[in-house]
């Protein structure tokens, strides 16, 4: 017999054998790979969000307000051509308007955050509970720039509250849950994820400002509730959503937590309204041509454009031209979003910025945040004499007023508050700045009140009016 015959049955062997080897070297590796397979017990089988539910639902809770608006139905209304042509005349009628929303609780005393456009203005409030309970409440704070309320519930004590989370530790992909009371059909809760962080370049209803953008169905009835986080902290405060058909398209927003807590800390502190920091100056993003002028690869951050002399930026050394990249290291790409860093951080902090100056030297400078100067004083003044502007109320132009009425920076001069009586009849409008009465120039309330008192029948008024100058003649 040939010995050659049997090598091949030997080799054969061999490469078994090496195959077995490398498959069983392998083993634990592919033991290890992630495998789709059934549930294999009971935790496994209801893994889901309700542990989550059960400890934050409790605190959220349904809100039903009532206002009372003025309508002015003229001798047309209901006319398919004349009632668009004549709404605006005739009587004003009071009528009621009903608000459904939702609040989260955030101490256990009752004091419940919501949507400034849920319960602003409201003359009547109720709050009912998941337990059913119910409580008359009032707002102890609203302020409709950040589309937020607080309310205190009337006689409530140890109620289930919702801690905040940092939402700066918020990160896209983050599982969340919405929870509200949508078309008032009840609590109600949805999942989602977060979807984009810094939404900054909308104006969402009264909102304006920094939003932290869900997929988590948000329909109405679910403003002012919670955006909760897997740990049962609340993130932000369900606002408004996108959409066409008046449902949810999975695109809704929400007032992030960091915010959330400075406003709730002023309505507790006694705050009927909220006061941001004042930063002072006018800012731009950075485009791709900015960017360039600067010799930055990556347009990143805003550059001042303009700068009140008393900005607590210019007291930092700041100037116009520099770049402003970040806020207590977290960077900012638009003058909202710089302004919500601030406003998170509160009035009395300290906010480090990183900065491009415009010689092209980098740094960081500390700014302290201060409420807008009342300085000079605003000295309100009403003209009360029997002229053509009777009836008119007028203030002093200083940065609190700037900053309350977004005026320009180099704003001057007396600012109209409200007009009633003769002076509705003149066409001024409220935030109209007086530069002249009858030839006399204007610079603050006390001269406008001094040449209010003209006996003449014919009067000249020059104002700013949204940037551009206007003349107005009327005889009393």
């Amino acid at each position: 017999m040939n010995p050659k015959i049997t090598k091949p049955g030997v080799f054969a062997a061999a490469v078994l054998a090496a195959a077995l080897a490398l498959v069983m070297a392998m083993a634990p590796r592919l033991e290890a790979e992630p495998q789709t397979r059934v549930p294999t017990d009971r935790a496994e089988i209801t893994l889901s969000f309700a542990p989550v539910v059960r400890q934050t639902a409790p605190a959220v809770v349904n809100i039903y307000a009532r206002r009372v608006v003025e309508d002015r139905r003229g001798p047309f209304a209901g006319d398919p051509f004349f009632g668009d042509l004549f709404g605006g005349f005739g009587p004003p009628t009071p009528r009621v308007q009903n608000a459904l929303g939702s609040g989260v609780i955030v101490a256990p005393d009752g004091i419940v955050v919501s949507n400034y456009h849920v319960v602003g203005g409201a003359s009547d409030i109720r709050v009912v509970l998941t337990d059913r309970r119910e409580y008359a409440a009032r707002v102890i704070l609203a302020d409709e720039d950040s589309d937020l309320a607080v309310l205190q519930l009337d006689g409530a004590t140890d109620l289930p509250a919702l801690t905040l989370q940092d939402s700066d530790r918020a990160e896209v992909g983050e599982l969340v849950l919405a929870i509200g009371n949508p078309f008032g059909v009840g609590q109600t809760v949805s999942s989602g994820i977060i979807s984009g962080l810094a939404r900054s370049g909308i104006a969402l209803g009264s909102g304006r400002g920094y939003f932290i953008q869900t997929d988590a169905a948000i329909n109405p009835g679910n403003s002012g509730g919670a955006l909760v986080d897997m740990q049962g902290q609340l993130v932000g405060v369900n606002t408004a959503i996108l959409t066409r058909s008046g449902g949810s398209l999975g695109i809704g927003f929400a007032v992030p937590s960091n915010l959330v807590a400075q406003v709730i800390a002023q309505a507790q502190a006694g705050n009927d309204r909220f006061v941001r920091p004042w930063a002072g100056i006018s800012a731009q993003t950075l485009d791709p041509a900015l960017a360039d002028a600067f010799g930055m690869t990556i347009p990143e951050g805003v550059v001042i454009t303009d700068m009140h002399a008393d900005s607590p930026f210019a007291a930092a050394g700041l100037r116009a031209g520099d770049v402003l990249r970040a806020v207590d290291g977290a960077p900012v790409n638009s003058a909202p979003e710089m302004m919500f860093r601030l406003a998170a951080t509160g009035i009395g902090g300290v906010a480090g910025i990183d900065v491009l100056r415009a010689d092209g030297s980098e740094g960081a400078v500390q700014v302290n945040l201060i409420p807008p100067p009342e300085i000079p004083a605003r000295a309100p003044r009403t003209i009360r004499a029997n002229t053509a502007l009777r009836g008119l109320s007028i203030v002093t132009i200083n940065p609190a007023v700037i900053a309350e009425w977004n005026l320009p920076l180099d704003a001057r001069g007396a600012l109209v508050t409200d007009l009633r009586d003769m002076a509705a009849r003149t066409g001024l409008r409220r935030g109209d700045i007086l530069l002249a009465i009858n030839g006399q120039p204007i610079a603050d309330s006390t001269d406008a009140e001094r040449a209010a008192q003209d006996t003449g029948r014919t009067w000249h008024v020059e104002a700013l009016r949204d940037g551009r100058r206007v003349s107005l003649r009327f005889r009393l």
